[in-house]
């Protein structure tokens, strides 16, 4: 009797922020962009999205790439909003008949907290790795929110200094022989030493989170839209 071998599951193709390769960080990827976890997230939720094509600028982005990736940003918006805005995981309240359920409306979780969207758009804006990325940064209310009594946000300064060098961060990961990027912009420099970078297996256990929280939101907004036909249908069908 011949036996057969377990075929190997296939190999995830691997996934490069500039030049490093992140393919582990990765929870999300759609046919013109990712999004990845961060080394060193500014904030709980700090992660990234990106075009798969190593682009400098945003200007070099086709009109598809630029649809793409701030649609992803949106996506990853709505699922980070129901893991950090709401008090406990539980589904949002449906859509009125006939909405986007992909809409937000004022019960929704995006609406529970905030948001920093940042991008870098060159080296003398700051951006340490020269490959177009968005910044999301979930800013939750009594927890990460901007303090109300100074006009200024710390964070914009922490983006700025060495806390927000996502390139020097990732060369100190993979060891690069090459020159080790510097923070820049407007802001000084902030050695931040005594910040360590997290461990793979802890940007990996994110990583897995966000798929799963991601695969919930799609399921239940499919659910929901569905609904939503069904019942356009119903009403215009005489019985």
């Amino acid at each position: 009797m011949s036996t057969s071998t377990p075929s190997n599951p296939p190999q995830r193709r691997p996934v490069h922020f500039g030049p490093f390769e992140v393919t582990n960080q990765v929870f999300l990827t759609t046919p013109h962009s990712f999004a990845l976890v961060n080394l060193k997230p500014l904030l709980p939720g700090h992660v990234l999205v990106c075009p798969i094509r190593p682009h400098r600028r945003l200007t070099e982005l086709s009109p598809a790439e630029l649809t793409d990736l701030w649609s992803s940003v949106q996506r990853v918006q709505r699922m980070l909003a129901r893991h950090y805005f709401l008090s406990s995981p539980s589904p949002s309240s449906p859509p009125p008949q006939g909405s986007n359920p992909q809409t937000p409306t004022a019960s929704s979780p995006e609406y529970l907290g905030s948001f920093n969207i940042a991008l870098q758009d060159g080296p003398e804006s700051g951006q340490t790795v020269p490959h177009v990325h968005v910044h999301v940064i979930p800013r939750i209310r009594g927890c990460t929110a901007k303090s109300t009594a100074t006009p200024s946000d710390e964070l914009y300064d922490r983006m700025a200094s060495e806390d927000g060098n996502v390139g020097g961060w990732q060369w100190d990961h993979q060891q690069s022989h090459q020159g080790r990027p510097q923070p820049g912009g407007q802001f000084p420099r902030i050695e931040d030493a005594e910040r360590m970078a997290r461990g793979m297996e802890e940007m990996e256990a994110e990583a897995a989170l966000y798929q799963g929280l991601l695969r919930a939101m799609e399921k239940e907004e499919r659910e929901v839209e569905e609904s939503g036909v069904r019942r356009e249908v119903e009403s215009v069908v005489p019985f």
